[in-house]
Parts: C-alpha cells; structure tokens; sequence
C-alpha cells in the first residue's frame, strides 16, 4: 500500500430502496482496507441522461482517505457493487448501485480499465456540484481548470456524449472577436473541418452595412438558410470533428436587432421551418473582448462593409449575447478571454483544443 490519499466515489442508485443502498454501499466503503470515509455530500436525485436509464437516480459524492492504488480500489468497488446487487447488463440501463472512481489524489489514469479523472465527470452537473460540496478548492487534473469554472460552463445540466453524433463545435462571442481565426486553429489541432460563415458571398451585406434597411429582412434569410444548410443533421457525418465560426441560435440575435417589427414577425414564420435542421451543437466556445477591443479590431482589419459599426452597436450585441447564454441549456459552453488567450500562440491554443477533445470526445463514460 502507498502513502495516504484523497479521492471521491460518485455514488447512484435508481432500483430498490435507493437510499438505503446508498447507505450501505457508503458502509462498505469505510471498511475498505487502508481507507476511511471523510465526507458525504447531500443526495440529489437526477434523470437518467439515456432512454434506456429507467426510473430517477438517487445521486451522492463520497469523499475517501485511502492507501489502495486506482486499481486496487477500482476492483473494490465493483466487488462493493455485486455485494449489492449489480449486474451489468445493457450500457445506460438501470443499477442497484453504481460507484464512480472520479478523482484520486493527483492521479492520472488511461488505461483499458480505468481512466482517471473520470471522463465525464465535467459533463454533469450533479458531480461537480457533490464535489464541490466537499471541497471547493478542487482542480480538474488534466483541464487544470477548477471544478467551479467547469460547473459554470454546464449551467446547472448534465450532458453525455453520444459518439454516434457530429461533433460540432461552434464558436460564439462579437465581430471582431476572433471567431474565424479559433475555429481555423482548434479544426486544424483536432483534425476537424471548419466550417465558416458566407459574409463575403452575401449578396445583400454591404449594402445593409451602408445604410440600406430594406434589404436586413434578405440579408437575415440569406444567412439563415445558408446556416441551416451548412449545419444539416443530414449533411454532418456521425463522429466526425467540425468547427463553426457562429453558432446557430445567433439567428434570433441579429434579427431583432437589424429588422423593423414587419420583417421580423416574417423571419420568425421562416425560421420555424429550417429551425429542426441543424445538428445539435456539442460544445460552444463563447469568446470574450471588451467592446472597444472588438471594434479596434473591426476597424483594423479594415473591411469596408464593417466601417459603420459603432461602439453601442457592439455594446447592443454584447448584452444579448449575455441574454443568450444566461439560460443556455443546448450544451456546455466554455468562456475564453481572447484578451488574455492568443489566438496565435501553440500554447494557448493547444491548451484549449485539449479541453474541447474531453469535451467530445473523453476516453471512457459516466453511466446514470
């Protein structure tokens, strides 16, 4: 046995007397050899993230003191686990119990039988929040990220990754931010195709951008169905990698802000029917500049259909940007600071491509 370490179980339940099992499976992980329990967080109950899952989950985070290395307690849990009645059967269907080794000390494991931190931990809300009951210091060991900012990124969701989808990534945030030029470097860094926005082909953009009203209503069509078309669940092949420099919702954005109240009620009429067709987005990287930093960029950039923009049009934009997310429940969404973050240093952008791949594709799963 090794020196003495912290770790956390994440422990559910959705058959039988959940609460009581829980607590026996708590009991049993006290008599452990070399292991003590510290602390237990309050149970919450969940729904089953997958059609198969069966009833609700009864859901709790358990912390440990132990001298028994991954494995070793990796083992001990599923002997816990078929001492209370488990058998494994389909992926994602219902359990007596289900022990989750989630952190072990500073360990990292990645391995046929254990991976460590575990996998998906960071996609549900119910873990992190367990977590974060007992200790919120807690740092994520591979995304050197706190478990306080990957908790914010869900908004209070649990999320799993079905390997069967696109993995669309799109990126969100203000002109100027920097869009393009991160979805160009994390598809390049993933393998991925980027998939970019048509504002030099639009038609009726620089004549907007100059002044004609008239044509928002043909510019926000344009857009709409190029967007939709782009973004098809039809056309995005199953597991493959994509970046989008936009995100689709961004639609409802820009039109109330550039159509007058007829246009408007006829763009929602059309939107309606290509709403359903896009592939449901699976990670958003939300970019942040200041306002007067974003339009600094706009001006020097110098595209001449971008010469009107004004600093409170950009101030409009940034707070319903805000609104958006506020109640965003699509996917997990990531803030990066392009002021802090450079878009065109390997370091930066190699340390957020290494946080979108957990995001789309972890190495292991979180069942319940």
């Amino acid at each position: 046995m090794s020196e003495p370490v912290v770790g956390y179980i994440g422990l559910g339940s959705n058959l039988g007397d959940r609460a009581q099992t829980i607590k026996a499976a708590i009991r049993a992980l006290g008599e452990l050899e070399g292991t003590e329990v510290l602390g237990i967080s309050s149970l919450v109950e969940t729904q089953p993230l997958h059609p198969r899952g069966g009833d609700a989950y009864l859901n709790a985070v358990v912390q440990i003191r132990t001298r028994l290395s991954p494995l070793e307690l990796l083992d001990r849990l599923m002997q816990i686990e078929s001492q209370l009645g488990r058998v494994r059967t389909a992926r994602w269907g219902p359990r007596t119990i289900d022990l989750d080794l989630l952190l072990l000390g500073d360990h990292v494991v990645n391995a046929e039988a254990l991976v460590l931190p575990h996998p998906q931990m960071h996609l549900r809300s119910f873990v992190l929040q367990g977590l974060l009951e007992l200790d919120r210091g807690l740092v994520h060991p591979v995304l050197g990220q706190p478990l306080e900012v990957l908790a914010a990124r869900l908004n209070g969701k649990d999320y799993f990754v079905d390997p069967h989808s696109p993995k669309l990534v799109c990126m969100a945030g203000l002109i100027g931010v920097g869009k393009t030029s991160w979805a160009r470097a994390i598809a390049s860094r993933l393998g991925g195709q980027v998939l970019l926005e048509p504002y030099d082909s639009n038609p009726f953009l620089a004549e907007l951008y100059a002044g004609r009203g008239e044509l928002a209503l043909d510019c926000q069509l344009y857009f709409l169905v190029h967007r939709a078309g782009q973004l098809a669940k039809d056309r995005l092949g199953s597991g493959k990698i994509y970046v989008a420099d936009y995100v689709f919702q961004q639609e409802q954005i820009y039109a109330d802000m550039l159509l007058d109240p007829r246009q408007l009620a006829l763009y929602r009429q059309i939107h309606q029917r290509f709403s359903d067709m896009p592939a449901r987005c699976m990670l958003v990287i939300w970019l942040h500049a200041r306002p007067k930093v974003c339009l600094d960029r706009i001006i020097k950039r110098g595209r001449p259909y971008e010469s009107c923009i004004t600093l409170g049009w950009l101030d409009s934009l940034a707070r319903r940007y805000e609104g958006l997310f506020r109640d965003w429940t699509v996917c997990p969404v990531i803030r990066l600071d392009t002021e802090q973050s450079d878009v065109n240093s390997d370091r930066d952008v190699m340390d957020l491509a290494r946080q979108v791949e957990w995001y789309i594709s972890p190495p292991g799963g979180l069942e319940g």
